[in-house]
């Protein structure tokens, strides 16, 4: 298992090792004792799966407040997602900064998102799923966002009208945000 850090602090690419024959593939898609070894000592205490019928589906930019805030760790099963990630911690020295990562299940790349951030994703093809494991359990009164599209982020996108639920075309910008972070 590669850990690969990103350019936002403490977020990380994770290149599990996979092994290959003519039977299919396996790989290890966690190891508490890898992941301590490479720093991440985050306890998972939640798994999610979600699934996009349509390319252009966009969930997110979601959080967790404190005290329920969570940490990730992303994974696709099926299809292919953009995913992004904003660190929303004030005294971050990467703070307001957002990086994008392409993950499929063709490259069973895997990203870590630490606490902190706000995390969302577009699905760059139909019939989509998507795994993930949470540090913290989910506490609809904590839950947060911020728009997908705040003109001051500038996200980069890959289509302009994306497929969003009612509550993700309502979370306000990142300036306008009462940060709990």
């Amino acid at each position: 298992m590669e850990f690969i850090k990103t350019t936002l602090k403490d977020a990380y690419i994770i290149k599990p090792q996979v092994f290959g024959d003519h039977r299919g593939f396996f790989l290890e898609s966690y190891s508490k004792k890898k992941f301590e070894e490479a720093g991440i000592k985050n306890e998972f205490v939640q798994d999610n799966h979600s699934r996009s019928e349509k390319k252009g589906t966009l969930r997110g930019m979601h959080f967790q407040a404190p005290p329920y805030a969570q940490a990730k760790l992303i994974r696709v099963v099926s299809g292919k997602i953009l995913d992004v990630i904003i660190d929303l911690r004030r005294g971050s020295e990467t703070f307001g900064k957002w990086e994008t990562f392409e993950l499929s299940a063709e490259n069973f790349q895997m990203l870590f998102v630490p606490k902190g951030f706000a995390h969302g994703l577009m699905t760059l093809e139909d019939n989509t799923e998507v795994l993930y494991k949470a540090d913290n359990f989910y506490e609809p009164n904590s839950e947060g966002g911020i728009a997908w599209n705040d003109p001051d982020l500038k996200i980069n996108w890959p289509l302009e009208n994306p497929i969003l639920s009612e509550r993700d075309t309502k979370w306000p910008t990142l300036k306008n945000l009462d940060n709990p972070f």
